[in-house]
């Protein structure tokens, strides 16, 4: 499809884009997509591969254990 497209050509459809949206916005759309796959590659190597390590990352997560939860009730009322 794209296999008759010569570098002069790409050449002048950058130049057209650099013009419609101008660097700026290019650079923070880059800068945007360069983290969204950091942030991507680092979740799917973070990921916990057997159901303990899952347990304990969610215990973890948690905001309150129940005896937190019941004295931080008290400490309100």
């Amino acid at each position: 499809m794209f296999a008759n497209i010569s570098w002069p050509q790409l050449v002048i459809v950058l130049v057209l884009v650099v013009l419609v949206f101008g660097t700026g916005k290019l650079k923070s759309v880059s800068k945007d997509v360069g983290g969204a796959i950091r942030g991507f590659k680092k979740s799917m190597n973070d990921e916990p591969e057997t159901p303990s390590q899952i347990d304990k990352s969610e215990k973890a997560d948690a905001t309150f254990t129940a005896e937190e939860t019941k004295a931080k009730d008290k400490v309100e009322s």
